[in-house]
């Protein structure tokens, strides 16, 4: 099997992740300490004990994410997965597999990320931005519902995450507009996320310059593995990792694209590292060919089942 690892980026965290894999993987503590060094304050306590609105706070939950689907890799790693020959990850995860490519320090990302969190939340402020999903419709067809009630305000289509799965954003009166929209246009679902930074709206491009500097004096390297971008290729060098790190704050997250793109290059096994199973079900909306498998690794029992699917392949 051709493996492809796919990272998780903000939603999937919960207070309590990965406490079962961490009493079996002191690799999961560990990779939680690094972090916190980096921090200044203890990730693993916020993670385990909350309060769950400050996990929450974009500024926290970025290092949590990064910090959750780099455990999780290097506990498989060590368990003897077999090497990958693609990854990918959703939005802030791009980061994660950035790390686990080689291309940027764990304890770097870690800063970065957190630099990330804070310009997010300070580019928009809280109770201006918003964020929907809209299920059931075409993707033009939400486009034209954000297109036809902007008036002059920003509301995007920003996550294409599966076939009539799309996330929009923008300032809040357009967003709110957009879903009646979409509504009206025979939607199944449009709903309101509990989030209030716009992420990869043009909203974002005053925090993507401040991250564009912050950037400029981290090292990186050329991935030891392809790293697929957003729908947007792979990156093959360490300024084409800057630039899309860059434009992703402001650019729709093409994860539909980016799961074929790599089908389309060989992946017939496509593994999520990190809590929760968002992208695998994504994923398997993307790709409905059984024959491509997909698995999500978050505790003991689906680490020793990926292990065994490697065993057998």
């Amino acid at each position: 099997m051709s493996l492809a690892v796919v990272f998780p980026g903000q939603g999937s965290q919960s207070v309590g992740m990965l406490a079962a894999l961490a009493a079996e993987q002191p690799l999961v503590r560990a990779t939680f300490d690094e972090a916190s060094a980096v921090l200044g304050y203890d990730l693993w306590a916020l993670v385990q004990s909350g309060p769950e609105a400050e996990l929450n706070s974009t500024e926290r939950t970025q290092p949590a994410m990064l910090a959750a689907g780099v455990a999780v890799w290097r506990v498989w790693r060590a368990a003897g997965a077999p090497e990958p020959a693609m990854l990918a990850g959703h939005s802030l995860g791009e980061f994660t597999a950035l790390v686990c490519a080689e291309a940027l320090s764990f304890r770097d990302a870690v800063a970065a990320v957190q630099f990330r969190g804070r310009v997010m939340q300070e580019a928009v402020p809280a109770g201006e931005g918003a964020m929907a999903a809209i299920l059931g419709l075409e993707d033009a067809d939400v486009e034209a519902a954000c297109a036809e009630v902007a008036a002059g305000q920003v509301v995007e289509a920003v996550n294409y995450n599966s076939p009539g799965q799309l996330v929009i954003a923008g300032h809040a009166a357009a967003v709110g507009r957009a879903l009646d929209n979409a509504k009206a246009r025979g939607a199944k679902r449009a709903l309101l996320l509990p989030v209030s930074v716009p992420a990869h709206s043009s909203l974002l491009l005053p925090a993507g310059e401040r991250l564009r500097e912050h950037l400029a004096a981290v090292p990186l390297s050329p991935p030891r593995w392809p790293v697929y971008a957003l729908g947007l290729g792979r990156h093959d060098s360490a300024e084409a990792i800057r630039r899309q790190v860059v434009a992703q704050l402001s650019s729709p997250v093409r994860w539909t694209d980016t799961v074929r793109d790599m089908i389309a290059h060989g992946a017939t096994r496509l593994v999520e590292c990190g809590p929760g199973k968002v992208l695998t079900s994504l994923n398997r909306r993307i790709e409905r060919n059984r024959e491509i498998a997909m698995q999500a690794i978050e505790d003991p029992a689906s680490l020793a089942a990926a292990l065994s699917t490697g065993e057998s392949a």
